[in-house]
């Protein structure tokens, strides 16, 4: 239990590392490929976005969606990629090749679509390489470039929003 609480405590110092230091270098290019992270216990139809996707004219094999599961065993096969607690190490490191490889991935835009503050979710959105940051509002707003203040059941109004906002600032 104690070693539980220093290693959250190193993780949460290593996101704030990764903050402090994150240059925001917004491109004016067209949204192309797509990110998304998800907490199954607020919200897990990861049709709904890829339908959202498809409706913006996103190919699928541009977009990716990860999930994260409190316990493995609530784990759906169906889903592209999924990862727990389990998946993190000391000072940030990430023990799961798929998660890795989501976050070197180069995303014109990365979705946090979750409303709780878990540290493994706020790890995976500090750790990646997304050129523009969208979120639900959250308790760190370093995290992200936008926010859209929706519960995240509220997902017919997210689209509105963020498809209102990408159009805003030339990326559709």
């Amino acid at each position: 239990m104690i070693l539980k609480v220093f290693k959250e405590k190193s993780n949460q110092k290593y996101i704030n590392k990764l903050l402090s230091a994150r240059h925001v270098a917004v491109s004016n290019t067209k949204m192309s490929t797509v990110g998304v992270i998800l907490n199954t216990s607020e919200f897990s139809d990861f049709e709904a976005f890829r339908t959202f996707f498809k409706s913006l004219g996103l190919q699928q094999a541009k977009t990716k969606i990860i999930a994260f599961v409190e316990d493995s065993k609530d784990s759906n096969e169906l889903w592209d990629t999924y990862f727990n607690p389990k998946d993190f190490g000391w000072k940030g490191k990430i023990n799961n090749i798929d998660l890795q490889t989501f976050i070197d991935t180069k995303f014109d835009v990365l979705i946090s679509f979750y409303k709780a503050n878990h540290l493994e979710l706020n790890l995976i959105t500090a750790l990646s390489n997304a050129n523009f940051k969208v979120g639900l509002t959250n308790q760190d707003a370093r995290l992200y470039d936008l926010m859209i203040d929706v519960k995240p059941n509220e997902f017919s109004v997210f689209k509105e929003e963020l498809k209102k906002y990408l159009t805003v600032l030339n990326k559709l």
